[in-house]
């Protein structure tokens, strides 16, 4: 935050027009879908939990491009998520925007169990701006898991944060902070041998 102190503003580090813009685009397309496990949480919220993540950290660790940070935060699903196209997040927001969305997004043609190697081979390849929007995507989702959730996927889902976390936590250390302490935690998800979920939320 800069203040300008002869005029008395006080200027963001990123445009707020601009915030506003990308928020209603995926608003728009992600209408109508809610977050894995609820059935009453709309999805915009997560995409809006991920964006704070990335604010938080722009705040403490300056010198990025910050504009391009939020907004690939707030499209990092459209992507993969909806019946957007890449041409139409090329049109409405440019070209490295759009690499950066297409590198977060999973590859649907490859099977599951290579689709997270492929997305961080990708991220690598960008800047760091979107490093950090997958660090925070993560951060985001390591919360109660969908009820269904076997006690194996669980395992695995924080085992793939810990991959995140080794791969692209050298872009943000607020954020791989944040990551490491979230992996942590995770584990009162885990189910017991007697089929007891820890810390289940009723």
């Amino acid at each position: 935050m800069i203040r300008d102190l002869k005029k008395g503003n006080i200027h963001l580090p990123w445009d707020q027009d601009k915030y506003v813009y990308t928020y209603r685009f995926a608003a728009e397309w992600h209408k109508g879908k809610y977050v894995p496990g609820t059935d009453n949480l709309p999805y915009i919220m997560h995409v809006s939990f991920v964006s704070i993540e990335v604010i938080s950290a722009l705040q403490v660790e300056p010198g990025h491009d910050s504009d391009f940070a939020i907004q690939c935060a707030l499209l990092h699903d459209v992507l993969e998520d909806t019946n957007v196209t890449l041409d139409e997040i090329k049109s409405r927001f440019g070209e490295k925007i759009a690499s950066g969305v297409f590198a977060l997004s999973k590859n649907p043609d490859l099977s599951n169990s290579l689709q997270m190697a492929d997305c961080l081979k990708k991220i690598q390849q960008q800047p760091h701006e979107v490093w950090m929007v997958k660090l925070a995507d993560r951060i985001t989702n390591l919360q109660p898991p969908p009820r269904d959730w076997s006690n194996v996927k669980r395992i695995h889902y924080q085992r793939e944060a810990m991959e995140i976390y080794k791969t692209l936590g050298s872009a943000s250390k607020f954020l791989a902070s944040r990551l490491s302490e979230k992996i942590k935690t995770y584990e009162q998800y885990f189910i017991s041998p007697e089929g007891i979920q820890h810390n289940s939320i009723i």
